[in-house]
């Protein structure tokens, strides 16, 4: 055999190698599957969904500024400034979860998106991102001390709420350990795939399109974007009000500024805790997550009696120093004296 056919040869053997990897690496349940007829059927009846996708309410480009896509990542991977991971590990409380009292209202925040709140008695699990297992872990490295949290520490679930199917919001491994403790699952249309794929039943589900409502759970706008695999916006995002005894907690997912904030404040009234996005952002996407300047008017909008910010303190998912959402939380709490509740990782924190 010539030197020029073992060349070809070995190139072809590659080739196959790389696509057997990428087959299987796809074939992980972590990845969904495809949709079902009868939901598809659902989401395209879906007045929020058009030429084929979900669409926010308002035009939101992904990406924003006069670079390409492919620049935008390519600087964001390359690009690394020293302080967007902390050198030291970040200080966190390890709290028994289990003991902790349903007679009061308390949120525990787990880092990033993820945490725990009791209203009214029942427990609501949010977003839980709590093991780094493939094909999370290639994508994300928690922050030194963030990572004290596991599904063992988590105790029976009222509601589980998932606000979106992004990798850093709907865990495979973390659902998959917490199944048997959840009571009940409300998410956005077409999230629900995944979760009847990972033996969730279907009969303890409330998959919500906007404005639709289940057990004083209401599903409302974000401006964000979806992309489990390869097509953009075929799941829908979303926050929710949740409403019990009175008492009004919102989640606000991800998603940039827009009227939404004003419309929710018009429909609702006053909110006791409002949970908002501080993190991650950058003007390269400034649509569909929350800069500081557009947290500080989603606040004034909304004017919610207590705020608490997440996404932050876990994972660096932008280029911006990793302190820096701490600093602009409690600099627009100050201006405007707003009753900031923003606690260290596993604090628990009474509303």
């Amino acid at each position: 055999m010539g030197k020029r056919m073992k060349a070809l040869l070995i190139i072809l053997v590659a080739l196959l190698l790389l696509v057997i990897v990428a087959v299987a690496i796809l074939n992980h349940p972590a990845f969904g599957r495809r949709m079902s007829a009868e939901r598809k059927a659902r989401i395209e009846a879906s007045p929020n969904w058009r030429d084929g996708m979900f669409q926010n309410e308002e035009p939101t480009p992904q990406f924003t500024g006069d670079k390409s896509m492919l620049s935008v990542l390519w600087e964001f991977f390359v690009h690394r400034p020293k302080d967007r991971v902390p050198k030291e590990a970040i200080p966190a409380v390890k709290t028994d979860l289990h003991s902790l009292p349903t007679d009061q209202d308390w949120l525990v925040w787990f880092g990033h998106s993820s945490y725990l709140f009791c209203l009214n008695g029942k427990r609501y699990l949010v977003d839980p991102l709590l093991k780094m297992e493939f094909p999370v872990s290639v994508m994300m490295k928690p922050f030194k001390g963030t990572d004290i949290y596991t599904p063992d520490d988590i105790p029976d679930i009222d509601y589980l709420i998932i606000t979106h199917e992004h990798w850093d919001h709907l865990d495979y491994a973390t659902l998959r350990d917490i199944k048997d403790k959840v009571k009940h699952v409300v998410c956005p249309l077409g999230v629900a795939e995944y979760l009847e794929y990972w033996e969730y039943n279907k009969s303890i589900i409330s998959e919500l399109d906007w404005y639709e409502e289940a057990d004083g759970i209401t599903c409302l706008p974000s401006r964000h974007f979806s992309n489990r695999k390869f097509k953009q916006n075929q799941t829908l995002w979303a926050s929710f009000m949740v409403e019990d005894g009175g008492r009004k907690v919102y989640i606000g997912g991800d998603g940039g500024y827009d009227s939404r904030f004003r419309r929710i404040r018009e429909k609702f009234g006053y909110v006791d805790l409002a949970l908002l996005e501080n993190g991650q952002y950058n003007n390269d996407w400034k649509y569909v997550h929350t800069t500081p300047e557009s947290l500080e008017q989603a606040i004034l909008d909304l004017q919610a009696k207590q705020v608490f910010t997440v996404h932050h303190n876990k994972f660096a998912l932008a280029k911006h120093p990793w302190y820096e959402p701490d600093s602009v939380a409690q600099s627009i709490a100050e201006h405007h004296n707003i009753q900031l509740l923003d606690q260290i990782i596993g604090t628990v924190v009474i509303f």
